[in-house]
């Protein structure tokens, strides 16, 4: 590549991420503006800065509490699918039987429904089993989302040195110590991966808990964000506000395990 065609090359990404980058922008150095401030300036820079739209956040929203919940939803959600997603591939990968064939082909066909078309028998199902307006409920709904990590375990455990598992069969291992002593530390790179990728689902759905959550103090960050756009229609800094607080802990966290996501996907390409 010529150093003209670089030139250009830069120049054209500098100004995609000055594109992409403005809405960011504006929503962030608002929240440091009172609202005729920002009527006045909506793009200049705060003149002075104010920090009473964050104090005010923590005092009349539930926030704290909201982080909570999603956090406990998150992680609840994201170990039930890696656990399942990895016994399912394990036990897939390990025979190949014509069921199992069976079965990784019912698993693709549930895999490309669209969730909103199965979300009222879901809605009856849980008022059966008392699992509405719970946290406990969500977590059973994001279950679902171990398809997804199957279907990425299953083909980074096809590319694994089955020889290692020949030889521990041969030593008198079982089906269970196999996969928590050998295959399990083999395919971490992959939970690894499939994790950040739910984590940020989990973490930033919305849909899932506006249908299935109505008690204000089982309310998710997301959810949280929703509600509060009735609250603050005159008060648009203090929204923006409580948007910036709850992106905070999904860029942090995407900013410390992007190379997560490369590297797993990566090793599995590399190995196949």
């Amino acid at each position: 590549m010529t150093r003209a065609r670089r030139v250009l090359l830069s120049l054209v990404m500098i100004a995609l991420a000055g594109v992409v980058g403005l809405p960011l922008y504006y929503i962030v150095v608002n929240t440091f503006k009172t609202q005729p401030d920002m009527t006045a300036t909506p793009l200049g820079l705060p003149s002075p800065w104010y920090f009473g739209n964050y104090t005010e956040i923590f005092d009349r929203v539930q926030i704290l509490r909201s982080f909570a919940n999603t956090l406990y939803v998150t992680i609840g959600s994201v170990l039930v699918q890696l656990a399942v997603g990895a016994m399912a591939a394990y036990g897939i990968v390990m025979r190949a039987t014509r069921f199992n064939r069976v079965v990784g082909v019912v698993l693709l066909i549930a895999f490309v429904v669209p969730t909103q078309a199965t979300l009222i028998p879901l809605y009856r199902t849980l008022v059966e089993v008392e699992l509405v307006d719970s946290l406990n409920g969500l977590i059973v709904m994001y279950a679902g989302g171990a398809i997804f990590s199957f279907f990425l375990i299953h083909g980074y455990m096809k590319t694994l040195p089955f020889e290692i598992v020949e030889a521990a069969r041969i030593d008198g291992a079982g089906v269970w110590q196999i996969f928590w002593r050998i295959v399990l530390p083999l395919i971490k790179p992959i939970l690894i991966t499939v994790g950040v990728f739910q984590t940020m689902w989990v973490w930033n759905d919305f849909i899932t808990p506006n249908v299935f959550i109505s008690s204000p103090d089982k309310r998710t960050v997301v959810l949280q964000v929703y509600n509060a756009v009735g609250e603050f229609t005159t008060d648009w800094p203090a929204f923006m506000t409580l948007s910036v607080v709850a992106l905070v802990p999904m860029v942090v966290f995407f900013v410390f395990t992007q190379r997560h996501i490369v590297n797993g996907l990566l090793s599995g390409g590399v190995k196949g």
